[in-house]
C-alpha cells in the first residue's frame, strides 16, 4: 500500500482533458484507479498542491476530489487527506478468456537527468505576454520570414546574452532554431561542407549528439574530461579534427567546470588550426555557489559558435534555441536549413522577446536558481544524514548532480531503484566508446520532480542506495 504521493502530473501524466477542467480531471482520475497507476490507499495531493502543479482553479480540484468520494472512487478522512478507497477488482482479461496483454507501469518518481521542473513554467506571465507579442505582431510575423527568425527575438537575445553570459552577440549573427540537436544538425552539415573530417567530443556526453555529427560524416573521437574538466591540450594530438562539441560552464554529467587555463587552451588550437569550438551552454545560468562564468564565445566570437536554449531555463516543449555564429557562417547555416524554415514558430518567438524584454525572464530564472538550489542543498543533506558513506561530487549548479558509488554497484542500485519505481540514470550510460572504463555513479536530475513528488523522490532514493 502505498503511503506518499510523487508527482502527480509529470509522473501519472493526467491531465485535465475532456469536456471541462473538473470532468476532465474526474475522468483521469478514475482512469488511473481503474488501470492501476494509483492504487487502493494511494494519498493524492492537496488540493492546493495540485491545482498549483496543474495550473487551474484549487475549487475545480475540490468538486473533482468531493464527487469521486461520493462516487466511492476516493475516500476522504480528516487528518489523513484524501486517498484511493478499496474496490473489488474487475474481472482480469483470463477471466474474460482474452489473452492478457503486458502493462508498463511509469515510474512513481522521477529522478532522470535532462528536463526542469515542468509545472514550474510560468504560465500566467507567459499568457500574459503572449497576448501582447499576439497584439504588436506585425502582418510580416504571419508568412515566410527572415531564416535566422524573428527580429524581435534576435534583438531580446543580443541583450540578454551580453548582460548574462558575456556573449559577443550582434542579432545579424544570431540564428533561431528549435533545439539544441537543430542547431547542432546545421552545423555538422556546414562543418562537413567546409571539409571538416572530425569533431571531437568529451568523453562524457550524450551519445544522440555524438550520433548526429557522425550521420553527417564526422568522426566522434573523445578527448579525456577529469575534475578539471575536458583535457583540451589533447585537441593538439588528435589529427583530423576541425571542430569540438565542449560544455565549458557545467560539463555533462561529470558537473564540473571547464578551468581557466583549458578554456585558453581551447582557444589556442582553434586559432593556430583553423578550427571551431562548439558551445553548448545548456544550463549555464544556473550556478549556486558563485555568479555564472561567462561563456567560453567571448574569448573569441569568430572561433566559437554558441548555442543555448530554453529547454532547461523554461521548458523542452518550447522548441526555442538560438545559435550565435561567427560572421563567415551566417549565410551557410541559413542555406543549410533547405528551402524551408525548420523552426520555432513566429509567436512562440515573439512571445520569449517579450518575455525577455520585460524583464520576465530574469525574475524567472532567479527563482528557478532558488529552487534548484535548495533541492541541491537538500540532497547533500539527506545524503548526509541518511546515507554517509555517498557523496555528490561536481560544483553546485545546474539541474543534475553525480552521485558517487562504490565500484561496482552502479548496475545493482539502477535495478533496485527499478524495482522501486524509481527512475534514475547510470553514469556509465553517457560514458563515450573511446574512454577508458571509469567510477560508478548515479546521474540525478533533481529539476526533474515537480514540487509535489521531489520529497517522495529523494525519500526513494535514500531507500534503494546500498
Amino acid at each position: 500500500m502505498t503511503d506518499s504521493w510523487a508527482a502527480f502530473g509529470a509522473d501519472l501524466h493526467i491531465e485535465p482533458v475532456g469536456a471541462g477542467l473538473r470532468s476532465g480531471l474526474m475522468n483521469a482520475l478514475r482512469e488511473a484507479v481503474r488501470t492501476g497507476r494509483l492504487t487502493p490507499g494511494t494519498r493524492l495531493p492537496s488540493s492546493r498542491t495540485l491545482a498549483s502543479d496543474l495550473g487551474i482553479a484549487r475549487n475545480t480540484v475540490a468538486d473533482a476530489y468531493a464527487e469521486l468520494v461520493a462516487e466511492g472512487w476516493l475516500i476522504a478522512r480528516q487528518g489523513s487527506g484524501t486517498r484511493v478507497a478499496q474496490r473489488a477488482a474487475p474481472p482480469g482479461p483470463a477471466a474474460r478468456g482474452a489473452r492478457p496483454r503486458p502493462v508498463r507501469r511509469r515510474p512513481a518518481h522521477n529522478l532522470m537527468p535532462g528536463s526542469p521542473d515542468l509545472s514550474s513554467f510560468p504560465r500566467a506571465e507567459w499568457l500574459k505576454v503572449s497576448r501582447r507579442a499576439l497584439a504588436a505582431a506585425p502582418d510580416a510575423a504571419f508568412g515566410y520570414d527572415d531564416p535566422r527568425g524573428r527580429v524581435e527575438l534576435r534583438t531580446a537575445l543580443a541583450d540578454y546574452l551580453a548582460r548574462a553570459r558575456g556573449v559577443y552577440a550582434d542579432p545579424e549573427r544570431i540564428v533561431i532554431c528549435s533545439g539544441f540537436v537543430h542547431g547542432l544538425t546545421l552545423m555538422g552539415k556546414v562543418l562537413r561542407r567546409h571539409g571538416v573530417r572530425g569533431t571531437a567530443v568529451e568523453s562524457y556526453g550524450l551519445d544522440i549528439h555524438w550520433n548526429l555529427l557522425t550521420e553527417a560524416g564526422l568522426r566522434t573521437p573523445g578527448i579525456p574530461v577529469d575534475a578539471l574538466g575536458a583535457r583540451t591540450g589533447a585537441l593538439r594530438e588528435t589529427p583530423g579534427v576541425g571542430a569540438v562539441l565542449l560544455t565549458p560552464a557545467h560539463q555533462f554529467p561529470t558537473g564540473v567546470p571547464l578551468h581557466p587555463d583549458r578554456r585558453a587552451e581551447a582557444v589556442d588550437w582553434a586559432r593556430s588550426s583553423g578550427g571551431l569550438i562548439l558551445e553548448d551552454d545548456y544550463d549555464g545560468e544556473f550556478r549556486y555557489d558563485r555568479q555564472p562564468v561567462g561563456a567560453l564565445q567571448g574569448l573569441d566570437p569568430e572561433r566559437v559558435v554558441y548555442l543555448g536554449t530554453a529547454s532547461k531555463s523554461l521548458a523542452p516543449g518550447l522548441r526555442l534555441a538560438w545559435m550565435v555564429l561567427p560572421e563567415g557562417l551566417v549565410e551557410e547555416v541559413c542555406e543549410a536549413k533547405g528551402g524551408f524554415d525548420w523552426m520555432s514558430g513566429a509567436l512562440d518567438q515573439l512571445t520569449l522577446a517579450e518575455f525577455i524584454a520585460s524583464g520576465a525572464y530574469d525574475r524567472h530564472v532567479r527563482a528557478m536558481r532558488l529552487r534548484y538550489r535548495r533541492r541541491r542543498d537538500q540532497l547533500v543533506e539527506a545524503l548526509a544524514e541518511r546515507a554517509p558513506d555517498f557523496r555528490v561530487s561536481g560544483i553546485a549548479a545546474g539541474l543534475h548532480a553525480v552521485l558517487e558509488l562504490p565500484g561496482g554497484t552502479e548496475q545493482t542500485v539502477v535495478q533496485a531503484a527499478t524495482w522501486q519505481g524509481l527512475a534514475l540514470e547510470r553514469l556509465s550510460r553517457f560514458r563515450h566508446r573511446d574512454a577508458e572504463p571509469g567510477r560508478d555513479g548515479l546521474v540525478i536530475g533533481y529539476g526533474t520532480p515537480s514540487e509535489s513528488g521531489w520529497a517522495g523522490a529523494l525519500d526513494a532514493l535514500c531507500r534503494v542506495l546500498p
